[in-house]
């Protein structure tokens, strides 16, 4: 789904803060497979922009609690949290400690930014299901699913919340706006 895009989301949170030095990215270490490839893609990612990006972890609540707790000394600039099912059903605390802790963060769903995130870019998950009703339609007719190919996202889409940037006290450069798909303001 959204495994390779680590990268692209540090290129947007970039792209918004250039003068940004240090970036963390939020993986849960029960998904290590997932993990890996975010941190992986991530860590190439920060190299290429001669940026440092430090990895922090959380399968809990209270580890969400901690890992956001630590980011003060560790002076970091912005945050990417990663593509996870964990971080997706734990939104609202997410999005709630990234203010708090006024983080400019970027989020894999777009109900991150619904929820009050700063932005979003990842696969549309309509779009997905509708993937997959198909998929599963062509098997109930009887094709065989290993003759079936694999499945990708096609769909993505960027989310930008003005008011969390406003709250952040950060202006949005008018070049990522044009290529936002939703603006919430």
């Amino acid at each position: 789904m959204n495994l390779e895009l680590a990268g692209k989301l540090l290129g947007l949170l970039h792209e918004l803060l250039p003068q940004a030095a240090r970036f963390a990215v939020l993986v849960n270490p029960n998904n290590s497979t997932i993990a890996e490839a975010t941190i992986t893609d991530a860590r190439a990612a920060a190299m290429s922009i001669g940026r440092q990006i430090e990895v922090l972890t959380a399968s809990t609540n209270r580890e969400i609690d901690m890992a956001f707790a630590s980011l003060g000394p560790k002076q970091v600039d912005a945050l990417l949290v990663n593509n996870d099912p964990f971080f997706n059903s734990r939104r609202v605390h997410v999005v709630t400690l990234a203010t708090y802790y006024r983080l400019p963060t970027i989020y894999p769903y777009r109900e991150m930014v619904e929820a009050g995130g700063l932005m979003s870019y990842g696969a549309n998950l309509p779009d997905l299901v509708r993937q997959a009703g198909v998929y599963s339609g062509r098997i109930l007719k009887g094709e065989r699913p290993a003759d079936l190919p694999v499945l990708r996202a096609t769909k993505f889409e960027l989310v930008i919340n003005l008011q969390t940037a406003k709250t952040f006290g950060l202006v949005v450069p008018p070049t990522l706006l044009a290529r936002a798909d939703e603006v919430i303001e």
